[in-house]
């Protein structure tokens, strides 16, 4: 999966510390980051290859986190150099990108970009928010108010029938490959209800027997998922809420198709069920 970066190691810790030449600048413009494609895959531009032409980087950036021994700062309206090998392409390269650690580090980016572009100001009184030195949080001067990044719960659901397993397309969507159902927790409820409540608006069935099976950050919508398997608990015939999907059907294991990608957890979980391991 998208997390899945071994040897390498994200660490999150807030511990920030002024970039040197050699770190990481991470540039987002609405759903675009800055990178240089190469043979070897995708690479951000280190601070030594901006500060020519943007003399306040190094005391104008928030530092975000490190991989290894590499530490990654947001930075904010760069000039860039003419003709130069970087690029703004659209964060979804990160979905498939190599080397999977810096994919990885791009999309945790862009998901702390998000919210510091959103927060910007104090949601109970409208003062400017400023950074807190101790904690990744933001704090109003003026009323007190402390905000800390947005993570959205939401849950992955596998429908099993003995050999059967419940798959579905979104409606409306970009994303036309058959995933599982899915959804978020609502406030009042535990994942194991959002199970129960998702299954029976989405396809009008009931479930048994729900087992959670392993979770994902998921930065593209600042969630973290959670994927559960259930047993189909009575009537098997499928009431389709054709608001969120177009399509839902029953599929036994030896003909799942093979999922697309192998970047997230809907993926993870359909492979395991094809291949009998659930």
């Amino acid at each position: 999966m998208i997390q899945d970066i071994q040897p390498h190691y994200l660490d999150n810790q807030y511990t920030p510390e002024a970039p040197d030449k050699e770190s990481f600048a991470l540039y987002y413009r609405d759903h675009a980051v800055l990178l240089k494609k190469t043979e070897e895959g995708i690479t951000f531009p280190r601070f030594r290859e901006l500060e020519r032409l943007n003399e306040e980087i190094y005391s104008d950036c928030t530092y975000l986190f490190s991989v290894d021994d590499n530490r990654y700062y947001l930075v904010r309206g760069i000039n860039r150099e003419p003709q130069s090998e970087f690029t703004m392409e659209n964060v979804e390269i990160f979905r498939r990108a190599a080397p999977r650690y810096h994919a990885f580090a791009g999309i945790t980016g862009y998901q702390l970009y998000n919210w510091y572009k959103n927060r910007k100001y104090c949601g109970r009184c409208g003062h400017m928010m400023t950074p807190d030195t101790r904690e990744r949080m933001l704090r109003c001067g003026e009323c007190g108010n402390m905000e800390y990044p947005k993570i959205c719960p939401a849950v992955i659901v596998g429908v099993t029938d003995g050999d059967r397993i419940l798959m579905s397309k979104y409606a409306g969507r970009s994303y036309k490959h058959y995933a599982l159902l899915a959804g978020f927790t609502e406030i009042g409820e535990t994942v194991e209800q959002t199970v129960v409540r998702e299954v029976m608006e989405e396809v009008g069935l009931k479930v048994r027997n729900i087992r959670y099976y392993k979770s994902q950050p998921w930065a593209f919508t600042d969630t973290l998922l959670m994927g559960f398997y259930c047993d189909l608990d009575g009537e098997d015939t499928i009431r389709l809420d054709e608001n969120e999907l177009s399509t839902a059907e029953w599929f036994h294991r030896k003909d799942i198709p093979d999922p697309v990608s192998l970047e997230s957890l809907t993926n993870e979980m359909i492979i395991q069920f094809k291949n009998g391991s659930v």
